[in-house]
């Protein structure tokens, strides 16, 4: 009786260490490379420049308390970004006004879903989601694409104001990379 359940804890302890040791490999070897994918395809989706910045400020404050969070809230603060860049895109009203080549941002969404898809595996969903992330994509949303009427200037100045905040997202990923322990 206590060997079963013995060797079923063992079991379960294995399983458990696999996924930590995925999630450790697949930070290592991918989320880099993947990064630098997805801002080259943002660099090739331009046609329009625009000198113009989004009427909304990029949350810095938001970043400050990230960069000394513990290993699982970075990794959470990371999904939370690239699951409120996900819809901003695939929720976005009028995509059909902005001139970018479709392959490109099929490949961009892509990317990022598999990043979101990777890194929710390696930690537990967030209790509470992020209010101030939440209020700083839909002013966003307000204050650019609605105001300028989902025109492809204001798809253009979302483009720029994701690459920066996606930029922005660089700088947990060093931290995490350079602290993941061996698995």
């Amino acid at each position: 009786m206590y060997t079963m359940q013995s060797w079923t804890c063992i079991f379960l302890i294995i399983c458990s260490m696999q996924s930590v040791c995925h999630c450790c490999d697949w930070i290592r070897h991918h989320y880099g490379h993947l990064s630098a994918e997805y801002l080259s395809l943002l660099d090739q989706m331009v046609r329009d420049i625009t000198k113009q910045n989004a009427p909304v400020f990029s949350p810095t404050s938001l970043y400050r308390p990230i960069d000394d969070a513990e290993f699982d809230d970075k990794i959470r603060w990371i999904n939370r970004n690239i699951v409120s860049l996900i819809k901003q895109y695939r929720g976005g009203r009028n995509m059909k006004a902005v001139s970018w080549d479709k392959k490109n941002l099929d490949d961009f969404l892509n990317i990022l879903e598999r990043q979101f898809e990777n890194l929710n595996f390696c930690v537990s969903p967030a209790k509470k989601p992020e209010r101030r992330l939440k209020h700083y994509f839909k002013k966003l949303n307000r204050k650019v694409l609605r105001k300028i009427n989902y025109s492809p200037q204001s798809w253009e100045l979302i483009r720029k104001e994701t690459k920066r905040h996606l930029q922005r997202l660089v700088c947990p990923y060093q931290f995490i990379y350079n602290h993941v322990g061996p698995c």
